[in-house]
């Protein structure tokens, strides 16, 4: 079993050894999965989109090897049954359709419209499941003395409202168009998503000192 990285499974293989590919870039579903203000960071991210980027056969291996894949949910820091669920969904099933679907067949737009699906049939079965995938991406860089801000996400046709004022954003406070710098002094930029009009996922909430330890 091939845990840290690709690089041991691969090695075995190309050696004529049967493999279970399980690397902690893409299968450690008890990494964090949400922005670290909102979830309890641990020690390594793993989103939805990057769980779905796992290719379980890598290049240049003999397929026939690669018995398969395997998500792993490390329960250290997870007290309870309904933590486990939310760590589990929707990560697991990004790494069931990368084992079950060929390469040329996976489509990241259309698996995410399907899972977005079955987050009406959690609600319904009142089954606590993670939605991180509809929250802001927030990112920061230095620019000489500057903290410039970027807001993103893994979705197509989102939108982004965004405050540095204290107040609460909505679509009437300032929509995201491009990175912007983030003024001096004990500022808060709070960011909410809209799609179609309507907000969807959390609003964060992230102080400047904060922003300023995630500049690259």
């Amino acid at each position: 079993m091939s845990w840290r990285g690709m690089k041991g499974g691969i090695e075995a293989a190309k050696q004529g050894h049967e493999v279970v590919m399980t690397p902690t870039t893409y299968c450690y579903i008890d990494y964090t999965q949400g922005d670290h203000t909102l979830e309890t960071p641990i020690y390594a991210d793993l989103s939805l989109r990057k769980a779905y980027e796992f290719e379980p056969v890598p290049d240049g291996v003999d397929a026939k090897l690669i018995l398969g894949g395997q998500a792993n949910l490390w329960t250290e820091q997870i007290a309870t049954l309904r933590h486990a669920f939310y760590m589990t969904y929707p990560r697991a099933f990004a790494t069931s359709e990368s084992l079950w679907s060929p390469k040329d067949k996976k489509n990241w737009d259309n698996f995410v419209g399907r899972v977005e699906n079955h987050f009406a049939r959690f609600d319904a079965a009142e089954t606590s499941i993670s939605k991180a995938i509809h929250d802001p991406i927030v990112t920061t860089k230095k620019d000489g003395n500057k903290l410039i801000c970027t807001i993103n996400s893994d979705l197509q046709n989102m939108e982004f409202y965004y405050t540095h004022d204290n107040s609460f954003p909505d679509k009437y406070t300032i929509k995201y168009t491009q990175p912007f710098e983030v003024p001096e002094g004990p500022v808060t930029i709070k960011v909410t998503a809209y799609r179609n009009g309507q907000p969807i996922g959390r609003q964060l909430s992230i102080k400047r000192e904060e922003l300023l330890k995630r500049a690259k």
